[in-house]
Parts: C-alpha cells; structure tokens; sequence
C-alpha cells in the first residue's frame, strides 16, 4: 500500500472511532445523569528521508485518535417529585459503593432496598459524607424524608446521615464505566457548598440535534475516505495490468 492509502486508513480509523462514541452519546440522549464524551484527534507527523522525496512529501501528516474526554456540562433538571430523586445543582458527584470501590455518579434516581439501605438503579449503596451506607431505620423508613440542599438528609424526628457529595481536581481523569458511573482515578475532595435538589433529576446533557448532525458529517467524510481508498486501489490494479500486458508484448 502506498501513502495516500495509508493516509486515509490513519483517517477512517479514527473516523470510526468518533462514530462509535457519537451513537454512544445518541443512545444515551435520554439517559438521566449521563455525560456525553467526546474524540481529541490530532497529527501524527512522519517526516521522510532520502533524495528522491518530493518537496510536499517530506512531512506526512496521519490522523491519530488522541484521547476520549467527558463532557462534563451540566443537564437540564427536571421536576419529579419523588423523594429519593436527588439532583445536584452545580459542581459535585453522589458518592456510591460498587463491587469494585466507590465510584461517583451524577445520576440521581435512588431508592430503598430491602434492608432500607438507600440505593442507587443497580443496587450500589449511596454514600454519606464519612463514605458509609446511608440505611434507613424500620421507624425512618415510615416517616416523610427531607433532603436539604446542603445534602443533610432527615426525618421529623431528627437527622439521619448528609449526603457524601465529592469532586475531582481534574474532571479529565474520571472513567466512564457503564451510563451513570465514573471511576475517580484520583483523589476525591468534598464540594464545600453542595447543592443538592430533592425531587428532581438531571436529565442527560446530550443534544441530539447537534449529534445528529456530527454523525451525518463524520459518515459523509468517512465514505469520501472509503471512496479514495477504493480509488487509489483501482488505480494500482490498472497500472499493474497495463505494465503486465506490456511486459507480454
């Protein structure tokens, strides 16, 4: 394969994998909690050697798929009256407890087990702000439950925990796993003046229009690179039966 082949291989990689994180985020439009994610492309520069390289051919430039970072806007809260529906109005995660560690979600749609642990849609524990399960007891768990905004969480008959509401320095570090869940790679700190909203959900932070439109384009490029290739190969099968039939005269 010659260079222009290997130039538009570099590019359809790395298209393909922005059409892949593109369905991702379109698939979660409706997902509550769920940050979109997005590609980092940038150039990878070969620079040739030898006499007889052209002046234009002694630097190519590759198409490299960089990173895939989170997105990390805030969705639209929306109004749903449940009492375990938690939103978070600003920066900070809810803290849960997985197999695998704590791991931070925006997510909020919560409920109580069966031991009256407060949980989040796949079981995992909520957290409190010392990192323990936040457990009803029998009594609390027949009572109206109150969340204020500062995450402290009570009945009429007193406080029960306060929401563990946490952050990283560098949003850049968080791993998706899954739709709602983030790994911290680094260290956590407590948001000092959470903003928590009872009753509500954060809706996902996708715009589906403007992710329509950026799969049009990534498809539409990816099938002009797809062309090229297919161009670029007939035109080496022609020159090599062109030089075969000489050779034969």
């Amino acid at each position: 394969m010659d260079t222009t082949g290997y130039l538009a291989l570099s590019r359809i990689d790395a298209l393909t994998r922005g059409l892949d994180v593109t369905a991702n985020n379109l698939a979660n439009a409706s997902t509550d909690g769920f940050k979109q994610q997005r590609v980092l492309f940038t150039d990878y520069l070969s620079h040739q050697h030898g006499s007889t390289i052209m002046g234009g051919e002694k630097t190519l430039t590759y198409n490299q798929d960089k990173a895939t970072y989170l997105d990390t806007l805030q969705g639209e809260l929306r109004q749903t009256g449940n009492p375990l529906d938690l939103a978070i109005n600003g920066q900070g995660y809810f803290m849960v407890r997985t197999p695998q560690g704590i791991r931070l979600t925006r997510g909020g749609q919560f409920q109580r087990s069966a031991d009256g642990t407060i949980v989040d849609s796949s079981g995992n524990p909520l957290l409190d702000d010392q990192r323990r399960n936040i457990t009803l007891t029998p009594q609390d768990q027949i009572l109206p439950l109150a969340i204020e905004s500062n995450g402290l969480i009570s009945t009429e008959k007193g406080a029960i925990a306060r929401l563990g509401i946490a952050t990283v320095d560098n949003p850049n570090t968080l791993h998706a796993e899954g739709n709602r869940l983030f790994n911290p790679t680094t260290e956590l700190r407590p948001v000092a003046a959470p903003e928590v909203r009872q009753g509500m959900l954060e809706a996902s932070n996708v715009n589906a229009v403007e992710e329509t439109t950026a799969m049009i384009k990534t498809q539409r490029e990816y099938d002009l690179n797809f062309q090229l290739l297919q161009t670029e190969f007939t035109r080496r099968l022609n020159a090599i039966d062109k030089i075969t039939s000489e050779a034969t005269v």
